[in-house]
């Protein structure tokens, strides 16, 4: 069927913003689709018009060439569309049955039927051919079998569109390919799939079709096996970009004193961890899933504790318990954790930038507010946020804009060494530039920098320096001109390159 889901001429508009503007293309039954397009083109808002979040401001959807126009989520299930969402929300305490039918678990007068559950959840486990058992917490699950439940709660209301936003972004590569292998049999099973995201490699061997947004606005349809990548690139972005990350200013690594030394620092995934970094520095952090570079970092700012180990700020030794204590000393760090540890979500652009910099707004015992509202204009201008509006709601951003406003919360400090943490997770190629820009912008100034990447070509082509991680310890260093993905991935897996 050539037009299993129809959006005709939809328009989205939120106060001072038209996220869709007159946007109008059709999905094919049992194909797997791609809605593709940089941060704020509008993907996530036309989902949610499709899955009942809200409604649309115009136009119309139809399925199988009835209108579909849903009230609420519920009603979007009911009619058989369901979401796996990036991040799965679910009760760690709670088992893998009780959480798959968390509000409608069956049973009578009051009392659930266990054993119904359960024995309903271990047959929709075993179609997925998932390795845990329904009975197991939720908690001591993976990202990758969370997902698998995820997809399992979709199959028990036999969903018929299913839509995966980013699934791939907290997955090691087996459970990766353990997703592929399932969206591949939904398929064969004539569920029709939506798939977000900004991997390249990812949309052209999963996809059969993608639809390119751009400023809220439809550009096209392609068909992926007739087309290259430089061709959805300058369809998303409407101009020229490097698929890659790519310095575009020198090294600006300032003397031989280092700002931050870290001494056999060791904690509970990573031991005698030892590095410099200087001024003007942007050193890169590479490894495997596990590899302890995150728990580094952590520790590193006082968010988790070390067990042994010295951290000396410009040769002074310093002992950061708490990440307050490291804000006082001028170290930032950009979480991965985007929404849980990054942004406040009640919380405005001029009050989330606000957050690490308060004393620079009070008078006396008292807030500021114009004072904050100018930082949060300044700053918004120097990182390209868009809409660069302090009253607006960060949560509302898109992906790149609201690590523009947590970029921005650290810019309004006194910070001399910034520790990004996968900076680029989840976010567009056009997106990707900017945040890649403000990073060689800090460097020029003189602050430091460390980069925590998963992806060998960001770490490649912005590190001035490369330490690769193995199994909790440092396996390798690697300046400049040794930088080759041969060399970098052997230091993953081997004791010596």
């Amino acid at each position: 069927m050539d037009k299993f889901i129809e959006f005709e001429h939809i328009v989205k508009t939120f106060p001072g913003q038209k996220a869709l503007d007159d946007v109008s293309f059709s999905i094919r039954k049992g194909e797997i689709h791609a809605i593709i397009g940089e941060n704020g083109a509008g993907k996530s808002t036309l989902l949610n018009i499709l899955h009942g979040v809200f409604p649309a401001t115009s136009g119309e959807i139809r399925i199988e060439g009835k209108p579909a126009k849903f009230s609420n989520i519920a009603d979007a299930i009911d009619f058989g569309i369901a979401k796996v969402h990036q991040e799965i929300v679910s009760i760690p305490d709670m088992t893998v049955a009780e959480n798959m039918f968390m509000g409608k678990e069956p049973g009578r007068f009051g009392i659930i039927d266990k054993q119904k559950m359960n024995a309903d959840t271990a047959e929709l486990l075993k179609r997925l051919n998932c390795d845990f058992r329904p009975t197991d917490r939720m908690g001591d699950l993976s990202a990758g079998q969370k997902q698998m439940i995820a997809i399992a709660k979709a199959l028990e209301v036999n969903a018929q569109v299913i839509s995966f936003d980013e699934p791939t972004a907290s997955l090691s590569d087996k459970e990766v390919e353990t997703l592929f292998g399932i969206m591949h049999e939904l398929k064969n099973a004539g569920i029709t799939i939506l798939y977000i995201s900004h991997k390249m490699n990812e949309i052209f061997r999963m996809c059969d079709r993608s639809t390119v947004l751009r400023d809220g606005k439809f550009i096209r349809t392609i068909e992926m096996d007739k087309t290259t990548r430089d061709e959805v690139v300058q369809a998303m972005v409407g101009r020229d970009i490097s698929l890659f990350a790519k310095r575009t200013m020198p090294c600006q690594k300032r003397g031989s004193t280092p700002v931050l030394q870290v001494k056999n620092l060791s904690g509970g995934m990573f031991k005698n961890v030892s590095f410099d970094l200087y001024p003007g520095e942007i050193l890169g952090f590479f490894g495997l899933v596990g590899a302890g570079r995150t728990e580094v970092m952590r520790a590193i700012f006082g968010a988790d504790p070390r067990t042994s180990g010295q951290v000396f700020l410009n040769g002074k030794e310093i002992h950061c318990k708490l990440p307050n204590d490291a804000i006082k000393q001028g170290i930032a760090l950009i979480s991965e954790n985007r929404k849980e540890e990054g942004i406040m979500p009640n919380f405005n652009n001029m009050d989330n930038m606000a957050l690490a910099s308060m004393e620079k707004y009070m008078s006396g015992f008292v807030i500021n507010s114009a004072k904050k509202n100018a930082n949060a204009k300044d700053k918004g201008t120097q990182v390209g946020l868009k809409p660069n509006d302090p009253e607006f709601m960060t949560v509302s951003l898109s992906g790149g804009n609201a690590q523009k406003v947590i970029l921005a919360r650290w810019m309004s400090t006194d910070a001399s060494v910034m520790i990004f943490d996968e900076p680029t997770k989840g976010i567009d190629i056009g997106a990707k530039s900017e945040i890649y820009l403000l990073m060689e912008k800090m460097a020029e100034k003189g602050i430091a920098i460390i980069m925590v990447s998963s992806e060998l070509t960001e770490i490649m082509g912005m590190s001035d320096r490369i330490l690769v991680m193995r199994e909790g310890e440092i396996s390798g260093e690697l300046m400049k001109e040794e930088f080759s993905e041969e060399r970098i991935l052997n230091y993953t897996v081997e004791e010596d390159v």
